[in-house]
Formats: structure tokens, C-alpha cells, sequence
């Protein structure tokens, strides 16, 4: 039988993204609220923190790419708000770890203290590998795929996303591009790892829950999320260059004060969000052998381009 036999058919209220977005918002608040442990559970500090760290903030964009990939492949939801939130505790903990002094040393974070402010520099260090781990974890402990190789691979394809050729290495050559001007190849060999992996993680994985796509179709995806990954860092160089902090829940500004390389500071603000645009296309293009089943992941590529904060 063909993928194309196995969707169902689109609700009613398909064209209700932000509803759409709100729900899927809402239900990851209660699913990582639940595999999350509980704060009065001892280590009780470091349990606080990882909650602190994971919850009540955020845009929740890669769990809602793993859902909109979830609805090409007609994948259970149930299985993708696993793998939904196990790709959100790898980007908490990215953000902890990168809001560290020893990194780019930030005081805000999604509006409130950064966790090594609200806590201290030891219990936001192991907030991070805390949340690293039991992302894994749970990858292992629930069914998240029709058989057992598929899921190894799976929690193969978020342990490379995360690693050093991906959100790690990533960050490391940010780190070292501090106070340089890179050319705009060497900008996206930073950025479609250190953004753009987890992002493409959070569709393949998505999809990956549902029933098995072709390989032309997994490329296409593929395409997709490579543009989306790129043109969401390329939307934050913007924002960080012409939004406030209040709209942005994080300090404004921050990286051109510390000399980091942008896409603004290598082509300028208009140029950027021109950019921005072509990569949004890109996406829309990636899509074009799909019907109404990516609707969301079409809508998602305007979110993500166009969004104010």
C-alpha cells in the first residue's frame, strides 16, 4: 500500500495554524512536564533546574516540525511527542550550556534568568548533561517505531545532530569565529550544523514515527528542513540586529556587541532578509511533490521567515 493510501483526510480546521500551533504548544507543556522528574524528587536543585530550564518558554519550533513531518508520514502522535520532546531537552540543554559564562555568557533566557544566574555555574552545567541523557533515555524506554532497527536509527540520527559534527561542533566554530568576519560559505558551515542539524533532526525524526516514506520523498523532506534550518538563524541574525529585548525574551543586540559573525554583519540587514525570503521559497519548492498533508510544514517555512520574535 502507498503512503499516499494511509493519511487521513485533514480536519476541518486545517487552515487554523495558530490554532494548530497553540495545541501542539500546549501538549508539549504537559508532555515534558511529565517525563521531565518531578521537582520534590531528590536531587530536588538539580531536578528544579532542569524544569526551570525546559519549561514555560519558548517558541516550541522543532517539536512543531516534528509534528507537521508526523502528518506527512500519518505518524501516531503519541510517538511523536516523544521523539517531539526529546529533540526540545537536546536544544534546552544548547541553551543552557550556551548561555554560560564559559560560552557566550547571557543573563536572559526566554524572558527570564539564564539557569546559571537563577541557580549557579555547576547546576546549570549539569542541568545540560542531565537533559542530554534523559532525552536519550526516553528515545529508548517508549515505542517510537514500528520495529527495533528503525528505532535504534532514530536515536542515531538525534546523537549525530547533537555531536560534534553537528550542534556541538557547530557552536565550537562559533566560538572560534568570535571577533572575525567570515565569508558567507563559511557562515553556513557554522550554521547548518549548529542550528540547522537539530532542526533537520526534529522533521526526519517526525516523519520517521509514521509509516515509511520513499526515498525521493525523504529527500524532499530533507531539502525542507535544510532550508528551514538555515533560514531560522538567518531570521534570529535580523531580529537580534532590529528587535528589542523585551520582544525577544533574550538580550538584544548581544552578538554584535561581541564581535560574532551574522548574517547582517556579512550582507547587511536588507540583504539578510532577502535571504531569508529565497531560503522560504527553497522550503515551499522541497515541498512541491506533496499535497495537503504538509500543509503544516508549509505553513511552519512562513513561521519560522516571518515571526517578529
Amino acid at each position: 500500500m502507498k503512503i499516499t493510501d494511509m493519511r487521513p483526510e485533514r480536519p476541518a480546521e486545517a487552515g487554523d495554524f495558530q490554532a494548530w500551533m497553540g495545541g501542539i504548544q500546549t501538549r508539549m507543556e504537559t508532555v515534558l512536564a511529565r517525563l521531565l522528574p518531578a521537582a520534590h524528587v531528590a536531587p530536588t536543585k538539580l531536578h528544579e533546574a532542569m524544569r526551570y530550564a525546559t519549561l514555560e518558554g519558548g517558541k516550541r519550533v522543532r517539536p512543531l516540525l516534528a509534528f507537521a513531518a508526523g502528518e506527512v508520514a500519518a505518524a501516531a502522535r503519541e510517538r511523536v511527542e516523544i521523539v517531539a520532546a526529546a529533540v526540545e531537552m537536546i536544544h534546552a540543554y544548547s541553551l543552557v550550556h550556551d548561555d554560560m559564562p564559559c560560552m557566550d555568557d547571557d543573563v536572559l533566557r526566554r524572558g527570564k534568568p539564564t539557569v546559571h544566574v537563577e541557580y549557579d555555574e555547576a547546576t546549570a552545567l549539569l542541568v545540560g548533561d542531565a537533559l542530554q541523557s534523559l532525552a536519550f533515555q526516553i528515545l529508548c524506554e517508549n515505542k517510537i517505531a514500528d520495529d527495533a532497527s528503525r528505532q535504534l536509527e532514530m536515536a542515531k540520527m538525534l546523537a549525530a545532530a547533537a555531536g560534534s559534527r553537528g550542534m556541538a561542533g557547530g557552536q565550537c566554530i562559533d566560538l572560534e569565529a568570535t571577533g572575525k568576519a567570515l565569508t558567507l560559505p563559511e557562515l553556513e558551515f557554522m550554521h547548518i550544523p549548529k542550528t540547522g542539524a537539530l532542526i533537520r533532526a526534529a522533521v526526519l525524526l517526525g516523519c520517521s514515527c509514521g509509516a515509511s516514506l520513499s526515498e525521493a520523498e525523504k529527500a524532499r523532506l530533507d531539502r525542507y528542513a535544510k532550508s528551514v534550518g538555515l533560514a531560522f538563524q538567518v531570521v534570529d541574525d535580523v531580529l537580534d540586529y532590529d528587535a528589542s529585548t523585551a520582544t525577544l525574551g533574550k538580550t538584544a543586540g548581544k552578538d554584535s556587541r561581541q564581535g560574532k559573525p551574522t548574517y547582517v554583519s556579512a550582507m547587511g540587514a536588507a540583504r539578510a532578509k532577502a535571504f531569508a525570503e529565497e531560503l522560504r521559497q527553497g522550503a515551499h519548492a522541497a515541498l512541491a511533490g506533496f499535497g495537503a498533508e504538509a500543509l503544516r510544514l508549509r505553513q511552519l517555512a512562513d513561521f519560522v521567515v516571518l515571526r517578529k520574535f
